[in-house]
């Protein structure tokens, strides 16, 4: 297209540049995707897949009506934030585990005076200000040296007394109690990866018994909530041959499906409303799906069928946990993104990323120490929640390896289209919209040159093409979330050459820095 964006019948013909600033310099062939989008099919609601673990630590004084708030959270639409490894590797001493809250075992669990909620208190409402919810991990955190001294993953000495503690713990937030909230968090996880030497030292039998104890007691005491377990370890073995003989990873199999037969067994019954578990990505996003259908195939075979299915601890690691720098780029985010789409499709009820803490190494949505960088990663959070708050999801399919696509429409009539080019190729896109002919939509991008905050282009598309690791947004125009201080976003019309786009992007810093001064 030599570089010119053209009109053809009222539709943008875009050829999206690496840096938007002019055509493809290769002759070399560009493999096609067909992209089919159906509007007027809806299949659900789109699932809250871009939840995280953890949150920037910005604490406010709840009680003096000055709280903090995670500004990133808002904007991003974050829908959940789960509490586990919250504030440091043994739980910052004060937060969210059941034994800061709670620190002396033998003391009256009656008494509001042997709790110390102050801390997790100006910690959450910063997230709850923000409008994301609550998921509460009720157990402890890892432990690295638990070789040479365990201090809070052995299993207690009351499993009953500690139920009743986990129970104050809810009344607090949920019902006011102790100088409380009315917070209404619905999802309560009975500790995190019980199979995984550093977070429990007792034996199976041990902790099947306190999911046991607790969960019968937190669902007798509160039958509106949800509670379920146990942050299981991952499922590697289920595809991965090499894994067939390896004890650790058929232990973590066992205790799944072992699990599953004691919490159904009349004698030993206990309500799980979901499962949870976890995967680090080593190699491709599609293996996540396998996983997803075991667990769900395996709950559904034990008479689980009404077990939501939580996977709320994932990121990418490359092979060998070694490429944890990999989440911050735009590699990193077409790889989180196509995942998201993945799961859409997928049995799977919410997802968790892990972890929004910028100080922590496997943070991908935030660039080192500071919470105000944010990431290509922090942006593809972004637009899938474009799609996500739209609310019905609609039909959509892509032709094509390592791309993803979900599509999603409101009560309104509203549209979004996410799409993501997950591989190290440009691949030209051919658009088929039913119930959104000729339609004008905006176009953003993201990757390393493009942040999503400015409009590329608007237009009725039918064709554009995606260069390598990156992901684009098509939607009713004026739906994107600004933030209030922002100025208004840089739009390229249909007629404007790319060339004068890429010198008008050269203003994005000042933006940004207008951005990081709000």
């Amino acid at each position: 297209m030599s570089g010119m964006t053209k009109l053809l019948c009222g539709c943008a013909v875009a050829t999206v540049a690496a840096a938007a600033a002019g055509a493809l310099k290769t002759e070399k062939k560009i493999a096609q995707v067909q992209v089919d989008v159906d509007f007027g099919r809806e299949t659900g609601r789109v699932k809250p897949l871009h939840g995280v673990n953890n949150a920037p630590l910005r604490m406010g004084e709840p009680k003096a009506g000055k709280p903090g708030k995670i500004w990133e959270f808002e904007e991003a639409g974050i829908p959940y934030m789960r509490t586990h490894d919250t504030a440091g590797p043994w739980g910052g001493t004060h937060f969210v585990d059941v034994p800061n809250i709670f620190p002396d075992f033998d003391a009256d669990e009656n008494d509001p005076a042997n709790y110390d909620f102050t801390v997790t208190d100006a910690f959450l409402m910063s997230v709850v200000t923000a409008g994301t919810e609550i998921y509460y991990r009720l157990g402890v955190t890892f432990e690295m040296y638990h070789r040479v001294k365990t201090y809070t993953i052995d299993p207690p000495k009351d499993y009953a007394k500690w139920a009743r503690i986990c129970e104050h713990i809810v009344r607090h937030y949920n019902e006011g109690w102790a100088d409380g909230f009315h917070w209404n968090i619905k999802y309560w996880e009975i500790w995190n990866e019980p199979e995984n030497p550093p977070m429990w030292s007792g034996t199976k039998e041990q902790f099947f018994e306190l999911y046991r104890v607790v969960a019968n007691h937190l669902k007798g005491r509160f039958p509106e909530i949800k509670v379920g377990g146990f942050g299981g370890c991952g499922f590697y073995i289920v595809d991965d041959p090499s894994l067939r003989n390896n004890k650790y990873h058929q232990s973590i199999l066992d205790w799944f499906e072992t699990f599953c037969k004691f919490v159904t067994d009349e004698k030993t019954k206990a309500p799980l409303d979901f499962f949870s578990w976890h995967e680090y990505i080593e190699t491709t996003p599609h293996r996540i799906a396998v996983h997803a259908d075991f667990v769900r195939r395996k709950l559904d075979e034990a008479g689980l069928k009404r077990t939501e299915s939580h996977f709320n601890e994932w990121n990418y690691v490359g092979r060998g946990w070694t490429d944890l720098k990999f989440m911050m780029t735009a590699k990193g985010a077409a790889c989180m993104s196509e995942t998201m789409c993945l799961l859409q499709r997928s049995p799977v009820d919410m997802a968790m990323y892990y972890d929004a803490t910028p100080t922590r190494k496997y943070c991908g949505l935030f660039d080192m120490h500071e919470s105000d960088q944010r990431t290509p990663t922090y942006f593809a959070f972004k637009l899938f929640n474009e799609v996500y708050k739209l609310g019905s999801c609609v039909e959509s399919s892509a032709c094509g390896a390592d791309f993803g696509v979900v599509a999603s429409r409101g009560a309104d009539g509203r549209k979004a289209v996410l799409m993501v080019n997950n591989s190290g190729e440009p691949r030209r896109v051919k658009l088929s919209f039913k119930g959104a002919e000729k339609e004008i939509m905006e176009l953003r991008l993201l990757d390393e040159t493009h942040s999503s905050e400015e409009v590329f282009m608007r237009g009725a598309f039918e064709e554009f093409t995606l260069q390598p690791y990156m992901l684009a947004l098509l939607e009713t125009p004026g739906m994107y979330m600004k933030p209030a201080s922002r100025v208004a976003e840089m739009i390229m019309f249909a007629g404007q050459d790319e060339a004068g786009f890429a010198e008008r992007a050269r203003g994005r810093e000042v933006k940004r820095q207008e951005v990081k001064g709000r």
